[in-house]
């Protein structure tokens, strides 16, 4: 994961299909390590200045994601930008 913490802007993406989730791809670079069963890593997610804690998570090909739930990103969806930052969550 990027030491700094420093932000990084996104394009959110929309899983198909009915009730697909939305998604913001988290880059390489700002990728924390993978410390819970199926690709999951618990971390403080802030988008667009919002924060809330939940998980990123590898998909099959190896892009971690990030979540983004409605209440989050208000009117934005598939397409727009978002500023994104994370921070690991230790127990």
């Amino acid at each position: 994961m990027n030491p700094s913490n420093q932000p990084f802007e996104a394009e959110l993406f929309r899983y198909p299909g009915k009730g697909g989730w939305t998604f913001a791809p988290v880059p390489d670079s700002h990728s924390p390590p993978v410390t819970h069963g199926w690709g999951r890593t618990p971390v403080t997610a802030t988008v667009d200045g919002k924060s809330w804690e939940t998980s990123v998570w590898r998909d099959k090909s190896g892009q971690t994601l990030l979540p983004v739930p409605k209440k989050i990103r208000g009117n934005k969806g598939d397409g727009d930008r978002v500023t994104v930052s994370l921070k690991l969550r230790m127990r």
